[in-house]
C-alpha cells in the first residue's frame, strides 16, 4: 500500500491492511530522524519544560501527511501537535495514537534506543501498531494475531522478517524491563518483590518489543506516560500474546479525556507482562 492510497471508513479496513502503510510511514520518518543524529542536535523545551528536536518535528510531518491522506476519516493524536494545542475534536472508535520519537533524552545523547511509533486504537484497544528504532535498524510490527520483527537496512528497506511471540509459561529466573531514565521508588519496590529477577534497562518503547519478542518477562510503569508513548509498544506486545493492565488489574485502555486529577491521553501506572500464561 503506497503513501497517497485514500482508504476510507466505510470500507472496514483491518489491521493486516493497514499495517504496511504504518510501516512504510514509520521507515520515512526514521528516514528524518537520521539525517538530523547525523549532525549537531539543536534542542529546544516546551511547555512542560520536556526537550524537543528538529527529529521529532520533520517525523511527525511525514507521519500525519501520510496518515490524513490514506485515511482522512480517522482522528490523529500526536505529540507534538497536542503539545502545541491541536486536539481533535472528538475520537470516536477509530484513531491514531502518533510518537514521532519516543526516547528524546536517548536521540539527544546519541544513545540508540529511541523509536518511531504509530498506532490505531479500536474500541479503546491498541489494535495495529509499529515500533521502529532507526539507529538499532529494526521494526517491529503487530496486528491482531501477528507479530513480528523486522530488520532494516541503512538504506532504511524492510529485509529478513521473522515471527515475535511473548516467552512460555512463568518459571525460572523473572527477566524485568525498567526505564533508563524514569526510574523510580515504587519501581524499585516492585523489583524487590522478586530479589533474583535480572534487570535490563532500555529507553523508549523498545521495553514492550523486548517483552513482545520474549526476552524480558515485566515491564513496571510507576510513573507518568503519555498514550502516545505506549500504544504502538503495547499493540506489540499484545499481539504477542502479551498483557499490559493497571496496577489493579483493570483494563488499560486508551483515549482517555475530561479525566479528573490528569491532562488528556494521561496515562495510569500499568505493568505490562510478557509471559504467555
Amino acid at each position: 500500500m503506497a503513501v497517497g492510497t485514500r482508504l476510507h471508513l466505510s470500507m472496514g479496513v483491518s489491521g493486516k491492511d493497514m499495517l504496511p502503510l504504518l510501516e512504510e510511514l514509520a521507515l520515512a520518518a526514521g528516514r528524518e530522524i537520521m539525517d538530523v543524529y547525523a549532525r549537531d542536535i539543536e534542542v529546544e523545551r516546551k511547555a512542560d519544560d520536556s526537550p524537543v528536536t528538529e527529529a521529532d518535528q520533520r517525523a511527525e510531518t511525514v507521519i500525519l501527511a501520510g496518515l490524513r491522506e490514506a485515511f482522512p476519516d480517522i482522528p490523529c493524536v500526536a505529540e507534538e501537535e497536542i503539545s502545541g494545542g491541536r486536539i481533535p475534536d472528538a475520537l470516536g472508535d477509530l484513531f491514531f495514537l502518533i510518537d514521532p520519537l519516543d526516547g528524546t533524552k536517548e536521540f539527544i545523547a546519541r544513545r540508540g534506543d529511541f523509536t518511531v511509533n504509530i498506532a490505531l486504537i479500536r474500541n479503546g484497544v491498541p489494535d495495529t501498531g509499529v515500533v521502529y528504532a532507526p539507529a538499532q535498524g529494526v521494526l517491529y510490527s503487530g496486528r491482531p494475531g501477528a507479530a513480528s520483527q523486522a530488520a532494516v537496512d541503512d538504506d532504511f528497506q524492510l529485509g529478513e522478517r521473522k515471527a515475535i511471540a511473548v516467552s512460555g509459561a512463568p518459571g525460572g529466573k523473572v527477566r524485568i524491563v525498567a526505564s533508563r531514565s524514569h526510574r523510580t521508588a515504587e519501581t524499585d519496590e516492585f523489583i524487590a518483590n522478586y530479589p533474583d529477577a535480572e534487570i535490563v534497562s532500555v529507553g523508549s518503547s523498545l521495553k514492550f518489543c523486548l517483552l513482545a519478542s520474549g526476552t524480558a518477562d515485566l515491564y513496571p510503569r510507576f510513573g507518568r506516560t503519555m498514550e502516545w508513548d505506549t500504544a504502538a509498544g503495547d499493540a506489540v506486545l499484545r499481539a504477542a500474546g502479551g498483557s499490559t493492565r493497571r496496577v489493579d488489574g483493570s483494563a488499560f485502555v486508551y483515549g482517555k479525556r475530561n479525566q479528573a486529577d490528569e491532562a488528556d491521553f494521561a496515562n495510569p501506572w500499568f505493568i505490562a507482562e510478557g509471559r504467555a500464561v
